[in-house]
Formats: structure tokens, sequence, C-alpha cells
């Protein structure tokens, strides 16, 4: 899975920090893959609502990114509006700033997390209200699972695109045994694949039995810019079929996380058949 060239970036706009950080966040993305940005704004009330100020912000963020920009104003849910007109646009990336105060719980965690695992194109979600121009660090938490392998040609990809290095991340149950005989040389062969790309990469197994807490501590503490999780399937043997975790790792994490739903496959795939 990659992120497709010459389509769009659709980035829902409620003009809080976030959003507007979101749009920011998308100018490098869209020149790299040569892509128009196009900014939605919906309502449960009008179609019309705030079109002054919306069509306002893409003069604005044409001027400064020099990118063709588009505007979008519907009324409904936005994140049920996202995903059905990210389908018809055949969007290769969402980006979507989520407020702070914002967390999953409540009827927040059914929204965002349906809205994420019924996107028909990877999410990048952003908490924070700082814009950062570049990518240094990307973090891939791994395991065993077929699908987990599924964001190592993205990773590649995002990688080439800032030049920057990948950290892989397991974390793993300190009462899993399979661990050392199993993980750890699946570890070494992702980690030669990546390398034979071209992109710098190192690994890290961490035992914990927080998982998604694990991840970001480790991210912040190693100047990560960029969390790539598989949506509901990346996490380690005794604990990656624990409900909500990566909803947990989107709703704590400080650093923008992209999440990819696994391809429905009706047996398994090795990693030389996903990963090239």
């Amino acid at each position: 899975m990659l992120i497709k060239e010459n389509q769009s970036i659709l980035i829902p706009v409620d003009f809080s920090k976030q959003s507007l950080v979101a749009i920011k966040q998308a100018y490098n993305l869209a020149k790299f893959t040569h892509s128009r940005i196009v900014l939605l704004h919906s309502s449960p009330e009008s179609n019309t609502a705030h079109e002054a100020e919306l069509e306002a912000l893409a003069v604005s963020t044409r001027l400064e990114s020099g990118l063709t920009v588009n505007t979008l104003s519907r009324k409904g849910d936005v994140y049920e509006l996202t995903d059905q007109i990210s389908e018809e646009l055949k969007s290769s990336l969402i980006i979507i700033g989520l407020d702070t105060h914002v967390r999953f719980r409540k009827l927040a965690i059914n929204n965002v997390s349906k809205f994420i695992k019924k996107a028909p194109c990877p999410v990048l979600t952003i908490r924070s209200i700082e814009n950062k121009n570049g990518c240094r660090n990307i973090v891939i938490p791994l395991d065993l699972n077929p699908d987990s392998r599924e964001k190592v040609p993205i990773a590649v990809q995002i990688a080439d695109y800032y030049k920057a290095n990948i950290r892989i991340v397991s974390v793993f149950d300190p009462a899993d045994d399979r661990y050392e005989d199993e993980l750890l040389p699946y570890l070494q062969q992702v980690k030669k694949f990546i390398k034979k790309k071209g992109v710098n990469c190192s690994n890290k197994s961490i035992a914990s039995e927080h998982n998604a807490e694990t991840i970001v501590e480790y991210a912040n503490k190693n100047d990560c810019d960029l969390i790539i999780q598989m949506n509901k399937t990346d996490w380690s043997f005794g604990q990656m079929f624990k409900p909500a975790s990566a909803e947990k790792l989107v709703d704590i994490s400080n650093i923008p996380v992209l999440s990819i739903n696994p391809m429905h496959r009706e047996g398994g795939a090795s990693f030389g058949a996903v990963g090239g």
C-alpha cells in the first residue's frame, strides 16, 4: 500500500488550530505526490455554512503553498462525510486535526474510531498545534500479525520523500516466551528489507504491558515525527487482540499518527509478496 500520486488529499476543516496545522502538514506530501488539496467543511445545519471563511482559507493556502486547493461545503456529520467524499474523490490520504480536548470518550470514541476503520485510504490524525515542516524519524510498531507488515511499503515511501529514518518498535509482553524465537528474527528480516530500499533503519524491542503508552514514550524520547500503525492489529502476541489498542494510540499521541486499514485477503501473505 502506497500514497498514490496525482490524486487528492482531503482535509476536514473546522477552523480549529489542529485543522489549520493539518493543512500545513499536507503541503510537503501534496508536493511529493503531485496532489491537490481539498478542504472540506461540514455543518449539521447547512451546506453553505462558513463558505466565505472556507474560501478565504483556500486562497491563503494557495498563496502560501503554491498548490492546487479546492473546497467543499456539505451538510452532515464530519466523519461520515469525510469517508464518503474521500471515496468519491478517490483520495490518496485524509489528514484530520483532532482537538486536544476531544479524547476517545463516550460518543467520540465511536465516531472517530468508526471513521478511521471505514476510511477508504490512510488517515493521518494530528492533535498537536505545532506544525513540523519536515520528518526526520518515523516509528513503525511491528509484530508477527500478517497485517502488520502492510505498513512497511508506505513507511519506506514517506521516508524516501523526507530522507527520514525508520525506527521499528516491537512492544512485547514480558511473559511472552515466543518473542526471542519468532519475533526477533522477523524484525531483522524487515530491517534488512528496508535498508535494501536505501532507507536507514533501526529496531528496538521493549518489554511492556502498555503498548500504546510505550510507543508514544519511545517516539517522544527519540525525536520522532510520525507513527505509522495498522488499524486494529498492530500489537504483540498476547496483547494485539485487546480492544481499542489502535484507537488508544490515536487518542494519546501528541505525534501525528498515520492509520492504515488492512487489505482484505482470504489467506495469509508473505512479507515478500506484500513488501516486494
